[in-house]
This record gives structure tokens, C-alpha cells and sequence, in this order.
């Protein structure tokens, strides 16, 4: 199959334009929104309707003979799944958009340290260790917040603490998928077992928590959960699963750096929120290091080209 996926063209660029466009956003509607309905429960709405429209797909197109091999690792990363989304609903309370924004797309840091010791086949290589150590450095950069340590904000320092969680959370769902049998399963079986598994267990959080009464219908609140649930829980991750299928994973990886770009951009925009310059130069440092990391190998055979030609 590897042998049929192409470069990504033109038309790939744009597909992932929109697409991190559309990533980029979602921290952006939850905020918007959480004072009509909690981000718990907006995360629980949107995991349960597009765990209903994955099942559909599912018994549309076939897959369920699969559940009986692959429940285990199905529970395990739907967990993951379900503490991610926790992290950024309660992250999102305390912290900006923009800072989650960054934070949550760290993720692919933590799936390279966990299939570095799991996968030999996929250990880290000298860049992607630079990476690596950008990403930390930065983060400990965007840490400071730009305040001085007698004034420092502690609701944004635990907030952007649990970007970074979510950010692990979501990483090790990707260790869990490539080193399980999840990996040979169709990926709507895979997503599905993270939507259902995410829907129950956020909605038990949010019983628990007594946020489950935090729901008011109104135009913003309907708005978020209905473009979470259809447009970023669905028909999103559909296509770039499609995407895929069709083009080399680490040219796609390349554009990936654009999601939280657009995070920061449309928290700014949109919700008027300030960037210190501290979390700006830790930002910088981490889409290097997420870029080094996720976009190796097209950053090696660059590398090796530009140095041919001196």
C-alpha cells in the first residue's frame, strides 16, 4: 500500500489547509461557548454524536468482525481519548485558546518517545531528538508566561500544564493505536472505539463533577457541539485518514505546523486574547521542534540535497 502513496500535489496543500484550519478552530468554539455549556459537556456531546455517525459508517461499509480481536486496545485508547479531551475542557477554563492551542500539538513529541522504546523499527533519529529538546525548551520558555516569578499567573500556568497533559494524552493514543492490533483494524472501527469509550467516560466526569448541569441551548452553544461533533469529530478525521491512504504521512506532517498557527491566530482574532513575547519565542521553539519531529525524514532528504549542491 506504502508503495501507491504518492507526494503530496497541490490539491493535497489545500485539502490540509482546510483541514488545520478546521483544527485550529475547535479550542477556539470551545471557549466561545463555555459559558453556555461546559467544556466538559461539549466534549461529551461531540464524542457521542460522532461516535453515532462513525457507527453508521461502520455498519454501512463493514468492520464490526473485527471488535472481538482488537476490544482491548479499542478501551485503552478510547480512555486516552476521553483524558485528552478532559484535559483541554478543564485547561481551556484557565488558559487561553492560543496558549492550548500550542500546547495540544505537542502531541506528536510524546508519540515519538513512546514508539522510540515500543517500535525498534521506529527509533528517533539525531533530528528528531533536536526536536525533541526545541519543543521542551520551548514550552519551558512559554511557561514563564512573560510575568515575573512574584506576579506569576498560576490558573494560566495549571492551564497550559494541562495543555501540555492533553497533549501527552493524545500521544500515547497514537503509541496505542500503532503498537496494538488497532493498527491492522479499519481506522472508522479505531475512531469509533475513541468517540464511545470518550463519550461515556467524559459524560461520568461531567456527572461527577456536577457540570453536567452546566447546558443552556442557546444559538453559541448549538453551534459549537454541532461543528465539533459533525464537522471535527467526523468529517475531519475522515479525510485525513483519506488523505492518508493516498500521500507520504511525513509530507502531510510537514503542513501540520499550520494547526496551531491558526489556534493562536483565531484566539487573537476572535476572542481578543493577549500573546506575551515569552510565549510567542516558546511557541516559535515549539512548531520547530514538532516540525523536526513529525517531518524528519523530508527535512533529511532536504538536508542531504542542499548540502549535494555545495
Amino acid at each position: 500500500m506504502s508503495a501507491t502513496r504518492r507526494s503530496a500535489d497541490g490539491f493535497a496543500l489545500q485539502v490540509m489547509i482546510g483541514l488545520c484550519l478546521v483544527w485550529g478552530v475547535q479550542q477556539v468554539m470551545i471557549k466561545w461557548a463555555a459559558a453556555d455549556i461546559a467544556p466538559v459537556m461539549q466534549a461529551a456531546g461531540r464524542s457521542g454524536m460522532s461516535a453515532l455517525l462513525v457507527g453508521l459508517l461502520i455498519c454501512w461499509k463493514g468492520g464490526w468482525n473485527q471488535v472481538s480481536a482488537t476490544w482491548r486496545g479499542g478501551l485503552l485508547a478510547g480512555a486516552l481519548f476521553g483524558l485528552e479531551f478532559f484535559f483541554i475542557s478543564e485547561g481551556l477554563q484557565l488558559t487561553t485558546a492560543a496558549h492550548m492551542s500550542v500546547f495540544l500539538y505537542t502531541a506528536p513529541i510524546f508519540t515519538a518517545l513512546g514508539v522510540h522504546w515500543l517500535l525498534p523499527s521506529e527509533r528517533l533519529r539525531p533530528l528528531q531528538w533536536l526536536g525533541i529538546v526545541l519543543a521542551f525548551i520551548g514550552i519551558t520558555i512559554a511557561f514563564a508566561g512573560g510575568v515575573s516569578w512574584d506576579n506569576l499567573d498560576y490558573r494560566m500556568l495549571m492551564g497550559d500544564a494541562l495543555g501540555v497533559l492533553a497533549g501527552a494524552a493524545w500521544g500515547a493514543t497514537t503509541v496505542v493505536v500503532r503498537a496494538s492490533r488497532l493498527s491492522e483494524a479499519p481506522v472508522t472501527l479505531t475512531l469509533f472505539y475513541q468517540l464511545i469509550v470518550g463519550f461515556f467516560g467524559l459524560l461520568l466526569i461531567a456527572l461527577l463533577s456536577g457540570q453536567i448541569t452546566h447546558v443552556s441551548l442557546t444559538t453559541v452553544a448549538v453551534t459549537s457541539v454541532l461543528f465539533q461533533g459533525v464537522v471535527v469529530s467526523f468529517f475531519s478525521y475522515l479525510v485525513w485518514f483519506w488523505l492518508l491512504r493516498r500521500y507520504l504521512a511525513a509530507n502531510l506532517a510537514v503542513f501540520s505546523f499550520m494547526t496551531p498557527l491558526f489556534g493562536v491566530t483565531f484566539g487573537v482574532v476572535l476572542l481578543g486574547e493577549e500573546l506575551s513575547m515569552n510565549f510567542v519565542i516558546g511557541a516559535v521553539l515549539v512548531l520547530a521542534g514538532i516540525t523536526f519531529v513529525s517531518a524528519e525524514q523530508w527535512l533529511r532528504r532536504r538536508l542531504r540535497k542542499a548540502l549535494g549542491q555545495h
